[in-house]
């Protein structure tokens, strides 16, 4: 998916007027069809198991939460028109407009929230985003197995009211329910079509501003206005067709032709060109791009390892030969941008550097790395087992891994052999630990260190490093409970310390989203957390 800061505006940057002098879209004056790519072939659609930004791109098309991300970049009411607290922060009451319907016409409920959300935190459902519901009363112990899903802490007042108990007051609740996870959905759609229902477009019902029409795999998918939408009228782009594209040339090259007005993973050789063109943008994302040491597989399971292989990599490199899209060498698991206990300095300034990425201190790391995979038994990378780096195709992840490839081998003496996978097919084998090293990023998905930090907790959907520490588990589910602001960012410091210190992942750098934009293309809302909606976006006359 995707640095508290003091105001829900400061938490998504909006780019509306977008413009430049380079690729035309292909639609002229009087078609208003967004055409865009911003990834390959997706997973899945299903809002419960989805677990990627691409997938959370197209169900906000299709679907709506309780609040959403507004024309200005803010979050919004969305389905709910309004809400209310209780004076102790764990009771809100969510207020749904009477005019909210799916696309088939049908009237959106409160029970239609209370049943996806259910289904989210039922372990037998598997969402690897099931722990966004642990805000909720009874979330967490449900998806342990320790508690029935029908203890969790919601209930429909009445068909247009829902009722929402948490285990501790959460100042940022309504960031939660705009994620795409907790979007609403139906029960007799989902149940009669099980695994099938988000293939089709006939059962693909939403209740968003567009409609699933059509989805051409590994080519195309197609949304288009949904006329049961609350606020249809304020929508401007009658359809949004996105392109499912892994060739970064292929892509460049839809932009230049016009077949895409808008398009993301374009080579990195090719961005300063765009940027002198005026077509590139670099706009800001709350991310990490890092690796996985999969740390229940030989050599990994051995932190010293760990550290070696983390302690060779050179960063300034990747991101000033390899990336070029100005990336910040990443000297920790979070990035800046996320608040401290006060908005400056924030959580990543505090923290400081656990991994020292100055030039002149890369030598001394090699050495350091060298001395630790000696005193783990392999000297000069002498005796370690066969070493597997699995990544996904295209996107110009391939270049990286060939960088730390050379790395490994001319500063440690270890030969890793590299491994691509279609996306689709590579989100599954990052989960089964199918490699020694993953390719993995993260994008924020809200503005808390906790959106980061959750996600290495033991047995977390989204923990493909498989790190298992009961002192991090502890430190987390403190946090989750603690309401003292300064203690509560504590507990995070000291989680993000002690992950660091167990070189569990290797984090690389901080990501920033480089997209090429027609300069026809006005009214494009881009958020800092990976999302880009077009409902707004337009082309000038």
């Amino acid at each position: 998916m995707k640095k508290i800061l003091a105001l829900l505006t400061t938490f998504i940057t909006v780019a509306t007027v977008l413009s430049g002098c380079g690729g035309s879209p292909k639609s002229s004056s009087s078609d208003q069809v967004i055409r865009a790519t911003i990834a390959s072939e997706p997973k899945t659609l299903d809002p419960s198991l989805n677990n990627a930004v691409d997938g959370g791109n197209y169900i906000l098309c299709a679907f709506e939460g309780l609040t959403t991300i507004g024309k200005d970049g803010t979050i919004v009411a969305g389905t709910a028109e309004r809400w209310e607290t209780s004076s102790d922060g764990l009771v809100w009451t969510f207020y749904i407009r009477k005019d909210a319907k799916w696309s088939d016409g049908k009237d959106v409920t409160a029970n239609d929230f209370i049943y996806s959300w259910k289904r989210a935190v039922d372990p037998a459902t598997a969402s690897d985003y099931a722990y966004y519901i642990y805000f909720i009363k009874n979330g967490e112990m449900i998806n342990a197995g320790e508690a029935n899903v029908d203890t969790l802490g919601v209930r429909a007042i009445d068909d247009k009211t829902l009722e929402v108990t948490l285990e501790n007051p959460c100042q940022f609740f309504t960031e939660i329910v705009a994620f795409p996870t907790l979007v609403p959905l139906r029960e007799d759609i989902v149940s009669a079509n099980k695994d099938k229902w988000a293939l089709n477009p006939s059962t693909y019902i939403g209740n968003g501003p567009y409609k699933l029409t059509s989805w051409e795999h590994d080519s195309k998918i197609i949304f288009e206005k949904n006329e049961n939408y609350w606020d249809k009228n304020s929508i401007v782009a009658p359809k949004i067709e996105w392109y499912l594209m892994n060739d970064q040339n292929a892509i460049l090259s839809a932009f230049k032709n016009g077949q895409v007005a808008y398009a993301k993973n374009i080579p990195t050789d090719e961005l300063a060109a765009e940027k002198q063109a005026g077509n590139l943008k670099i706009l800001p994302l709350l991310g990490t791009y890092y690796i996985d040491f999969v740390n229940t597989k030989a050599p990994f399971d051995n932190v010293k390892v760990r550290k070696a292989f983390s302690l060779a990599i050179d960063r300034n490199y990747l991101v000033e030969n390899v990336k070029k899209g100005g990336e910040t060498p990443a000297t920790g698991f979070v990035p800046y941008g996320i608040a401290d206990v006060n908005p400056e300095p924030d959580f990543r300034t505090t923290a400081g550097d656990y991994i020292s990425v100055k030039p002149e201190d890369y030598e001394k790391n090699v050495a350091e790395a060298k001395r630790l995979l000696s005193e783990a038994g392999y000297p000069d990378g002498k005796g370690l087992p066969k070493i597997t780096f699995g990544l996904n195709s295209g996107a110009g992840h391939e270049p990286i891994a060939e960088a730390l490839q050379q790395m490994w081998k001319e500063k440690l003496g270890v030969e890793v052999e590299i491994l691509a996978q279609e996306w689709n097919v590579f989100q599954q084998s990052r989960k089964d630990a199918a490699y020694n090293i993953n390719r993995n990023g993260w994008i924020g998905d809200y503005m808390d260190p906790s959106t980061f930090m959750d996600i290495f907790t033991s047995g977390n959907g989204q923990n493909n490093a498989k790190y298992n520490s009961s002192k991090y588990d502890e430190l987390i589910s403190s946090a989750r409970k603690e309401t003292d602001p300064a203690k509560r960012i504590q507990l995070f410091h000291d989680a993000e310390k002690l992950l660091m210190d167990d070189a569990a992942i290797a984090p690389l750098y901080f990501y920033t989203e480089p997209v090429v934009i027609s300069p026809k293309l006005q009214g494009v809302v881009n958020s800092k957390l990976g999302f880009v909606i077009f409902k707004w976006a337009s082309f000038k006359q």
